[in-house]
């Protein structure tokens, strides 16, 4: 009674000073204090460097992973201001690194184009170190600031503070600004920087900006790597397609601007039935794609369809071809730069701006014409209207003859009596899928199940690899129609999530080579046919005990190898040590309690961080080149790092 009449008054509203607000509520500035958070920090000091070069201000970005945990970021730009500030009466140094919302990018006077809309990078790296330190090298001058987080003697905690004011500490002939930063383990606890992880972007970044060199050194493990494309995001469709046989030999490219847009594309043809389309908006991916896609594919069609009638591939009274035609097979880049963009979506990776697609597709329209008027490319448009056929007598001939209405309408109403156990609840967002390998461990999960909200699948047998598969050949496959049908929502094109029987799928499989290669075979097919399920956050990777450590009255599950040690030494001597074979080895009981439990289950949600990335690995695990195969499991097939992976990021859900 006392709380309900406590008084709210103005001496109630607390407001936190400078940094403090970041301490408190990280997750809103960098989404998580995980090790996807803690690279955030990196992110956002490169990204002021990448804005720099994108604006013509250096060419060279060098990150350094240091001995202390701490990371250098340097770039060869103009500096940071080092002058008062005329309100704030403090260095621009001090003002950008402590003051949110503080930045050179709300106008178009300094930066055109900037993939930092916000001003909050910087001072949020700052704010969530235990220090931070940055030197300017400005006029030929060298100058010094330090921040430092830490708690006063009354308990109070104080975030990114300068340890003494902006100081010029000497002379110089370079340029730029370099920063040093120390994640502070309060936030981030025992996490490391992962150099595999920071490479990956900063290849996609120096693709994205031609000339750009970035160096990446780690100092903990001697690693070092360079990124460098003169022929920037035409070199970047060549790395997609790796592996891959192409319809002709270099990417088409071309670039074209109006005012304060700019628009780069690239695009090749593999021999594969799936369109890989890779878009970016001043240097952010935008993995739900958008209006400046929409205009591409708009002015692509079109151009395509006139090149085909101006050189009599498509007759008079012949139709023509679909949008669809004409991107089976194309990966295709498309990065623009511009000023006021306005994200959109569930991740906020999706482009709204509608001017976007006007610009794209009239720019778009203006240049493909030019290009496929050339002689010298009227092979390559053959090629292009060739696969277009292709694609179109497939289309066609099935609907003819009814068989991909018949596919897809027997997908989604396919007998699941004796296969599918339903959830009992009519409520998808509270409903989940297990999708279990076998018969036996599907008999058993259906009778551990909460039946209210857990559905059972079992599958009899391996799914087919839908890399490099038709939709039709797909939708041929009884258990991927089963599954399609269990999940009523589509497949392809044709997805609608909003009918989504299941808000979560989950894949459930032995902790096996074969139990993996059956995990990989529904990845593929989710991430070639339903990708929309993985990009909205529907697909999760159950994570089953490898040990069960027993002795009477303790029982403790052990999920990986590297947590065994511990667990046994937590149950002391005479303990009963069983491996899990498989699923079918668990009885109900045990599979509800390590498994399907949500109180007590471990589930690892599968996203697509990067989707260039995604499709390298698919196309070089699932594809038809067994060289690259080898390299790449030989390069990362290290069973201590999967299990360290376990360790850090298994989480219940």
């Amino acid at each position: 009674m006392e709380e309900k009449n406590k008084s709210y008054d103005a001496k109630d509203i607390v407001v936190l000073e400078g940094l403090d607000a970041v301490r408190l509520r990280p997750g809103m500035y960098i989404g998580t204090t995980g090790s996807k958070g803690m690279h955030h920090l990196l992110w956002e000091i490169v990204d002021n460097a990448i804005d720099e070069i994108s604006n013509g201000h250096g060419d060279t970005i060098k990150i350094t992973l240091n001995t202390d945990g701490s990371a250098t970021v340097e770039d060869n730009g103009r500096g940071i201001p080092v002058d008062m500030h005329p309100t704030l009466h403090k260095s621009g140094v001090e003002v950008v690194y402590t003051t949110l919302h503080a930045g050179g990018k709300f106008n178009n006077e300094n930066y055109k184009f900037s993939g930092g809309l916000h001003g909050v990078g910087a001072s949020v790296t700052n704010a969530l170190s235990k220090w931070c330190n940055v030197t300017v090298y400005k006029d030929g001058k060298e100058y010094y600031i330090g921040f430092h987080s830490y708690m006063d003697e009354k308990g109070k905690m104080h975030s990114g503070i300068p340890v003494e004011p902006l100081k010029m500490v000497g002379k110089t002939k370079k340029s730029g600004t370099m920063v040093t930063f120390l994640p502070d383990s309060d936030m981030f606890g025992n996490l490391k920087f992962n150099f595999d992880t920071i490479c990956t972007r900063a290849r996609e970044l120096a693709f994205l900006n031609k000339g750009l060199k970035i160096q990446l050194i780690d100092n903990i493990n001697n690693l070092e790597e360079t990124y460098h494309y003169e022929g920037g995001i035409a070199d970047f469709a060549e790395y997609l397609v790796e592996g891959k046989s192409k319809l002709f030999s270099k990417p088409i490219y071309f670039h074209a601007e109006d005012k304060n847009f700019d628009l780069e594309v690239a695009f090749v043809y593999t021999d594969s039935y799936t369109e890989n389309s890779f878009s970016f908006v001043n240097n952010i991916p935008t993995i739900e794609g958008g209006t400046h896609e929409t205009g591409f594919k708009t002015a692509y069609t079109k151009v395509m369809n006139d090149f085909a009638r101006n050189n009599n591939f498509l007759k008079e009274k012949e139709s023509n071809f679909l949008g669809e035609d004409f991107r089976e097979g194309l990966t295709v880049v498309l990065s623009i730069k511009m000023t006021n963009v306005q994200f959109e979506g569930q991740t906020k990776t999706k482009l709204g701006n509608p001017e976007a697609k006007t610009l794209v597709e009239s720019l778009t329209t203006r240049e493909l014409t030019r290009i496929f008027n050339e002689k010298k490319n009227i092979s390559i448009g053959e090629i292009i209207i060739g696969k277009a056929k292709g694609a179109a007598k497939v289309r066609e001939s099935a609907k003819k003859a009814k068989e991909l209405a018949r596919a897809k309408n027997n997908a989604e109403n396919f007998n699941l009596v004796g296969k599918l156990a339903a959830a009992s609840s009519k409520k998808s967002e509270q409903c989940e899928l297990f999708i279990v390998e076998g018969d036996s461990a599907g008999g058993t999960a259906k009778q551990g199940r909460d039946r209210r909200f857990q559905a059972i699948l079992p599958l009899r047998g391996k799914p087919l690899n839908a890399e490099k598969k038709r939709i039709d050949q797909v939708l041929a496959n009884e258990e991927i129609r089963t599954i399609i049908s269990a999940l009523n929502a589509g497949i392809g094109d044709d997805m609608d999530l909003s009918s989504l029987r299941y808000n979560k799928v989950i894949i459930l499989s032995d902790a096996d080579q074969d139990g993996a290669h059956i995990r990989a075979i529904l990845l593929t097919f989710f991430y070639r046919y339903m990708r929309s399920l993985i990009n909205d956050g529907h697909v999760y990777i159950g994570l089953p005990p490898l040990y069960k450590i027993y002795k009477k009255d303790y029982i403790e599950y052990v999920y990986s190898d590297l947590e065994l040690p511990e667990a046994i030494a937590r149950a002391g001597r005479s303990y009963g040590l069983q491996r899990y074979k498989g699923l079918g080895e668990m009885n109900a009981e045990q599979l509800w309690e390590t498994t399907l439990d949500p109180a007590k289950r471990s589930l690892i949600q599968v996203t697509i961080d990067d989707a260039a990335e995604a499709e390298k690995m698919v196309t070089t695990l699932m594809g038809d080149d067994i060289e690259a195969r080898k390299k790449y499991i030989n390069k990362h097939a290290n069973f201590d790092k999967e299990d360290e992976f376990f360790k850090n990021y298994k989480k219940s859900i």
